[in-house]
């Protein structure tokens, strides 16, 4: 079963990149995730930490992100 995926997989013309695109979108992703990790504020961190313990009614919004209700 290898031997026919394999020898399937040589004859496609240009299939080598697909390997070293997926490590790169691989690496791009986690590279950006650890500086956004590293820069952002600790209060954000803090307050969404807390979020799951936090008393509220269920009509009642977090302000976490500042949305406000709309007025209809």
């Amino acid at each position: 079963m290898l031997k026919f995926v394999k020898s399937h997989m040589d004859s496609i013309l240009g299939i080598e990149i697909y390997p070293i695109f997926s490590l790169l979108v691989f690496f791009i992703f986690f590279s950006v995730l650890i500086l956004w990790a590293v820069s952002a504020k600790k209060e954000y961190f803090s307050s969404v930490s807390h979020l799951p313990l936090e008393d509220e009614t269920p009509g009642e919004e977090a302000d976490l992100f500042k949305i406000k209700p709309s007025d209809k």
